[in-house]
């Protein structure tokens, strides 16, 4: 029987609505602060909505209210609905979706190249920002006691991930004995680093993050000096 540790999901109790967003709004400001530049590739957030235009956050800038033909900082605003808006940098195309993290657009394609990230702790010593799996944005958190990356059934859905065609395995909760799936992802990527194939566990229950375990960092050697954590690519 298959078994993912329970101490990981118990950690982290599924939040309320409001605090989450709450948390996912705050992350959006400190990616955006401490992203890294990604080969001239913009970092783009959608903060709110005010009347029929989208509150844009680009590169850090102060968010600025911006309607469907408009354009700022080199990003134009194709279209807008309740919660989403469709912009484009450069050509490229990307949608935004409110209180999600940030998204990098108008840079590069392609898989990345670099070797080397530094991740900075938060006010709880939790290593959080926001990176990507199979291209797809995701928030995660480092968990260096996880056997494997663990992602949350509605963050998997919303990626697209088709986890339903993986292997099945039971799991410990907090809540019992529950479903879940293993899986291998197309790619992961954090800064300008990533990984290809890389096992993971997709979880019954909603997480508020993405827990990147070993299956992950064991493609890297890591180093932790006070509250930075270097991860350079073994091979």
């Amino acid at each position: 029987m298959e078994q993912h540790p329970p101490e990981a999901l118990r950690a982290f109790p599924p939040p309320s609505p409001g605090l989450r967003r709450y948390h996912l709004l705050m992350a959006v400001w400190v990616s955006l602060l401490v992203a890294p530049a990604w080969a001239h590739a913009q970092s783009v957030a959608l903060a709110g909505m005010l009347g029929s235009k989208a509150l844009l956050v680009v590169d850090a800038h102060p968010p600025r209210a911006v309607g469907a033909g408009d354009e700022y900082q080199g990003v134009k605003v194709i279209a807008i609905t309740k919660e989403e808006a469709t912009v484009e940098v450069k050509g490229a195309r990307r949608t935004l979706r409110l209180g999600e993290a940030p998204v990098s657009v108008g840079g590069r394609s392609g898989s990345a190249s670099g070797r080397r990230v530094t991740l900075t702790a938060d006010s709880r010593g939790h290593f959080v920002n926001s990176g990507s799996i199979n291209g797809q944005v995701m928030q995660y958190m480092v968990d260096t006691g996880a056997s494997t990356i663990a992602i949350g059934r509605p963050d998997a859905d919303r990626m697209g991930l088709k986890y339903q065609n993986g292997q099945p395995v039971r799991m410990s909760t907090a809540n019992g004995i529950g479903q879940g799936w293993r899986m291998k992802l197309d790619s992961v990527r954090i800064g300008d680093v990533e990984v290809f194939g890389v096992e993971a566990i997709i979880t019954s229950q909603p997480m508020p993050y993405v827990l990147l375990g070993n299956s992950f960092l064991n493609e890297f050697q890591m180093t932790r000096s006070n509250d930075q954590m270097v991860l350079e690519k073994r091979n």
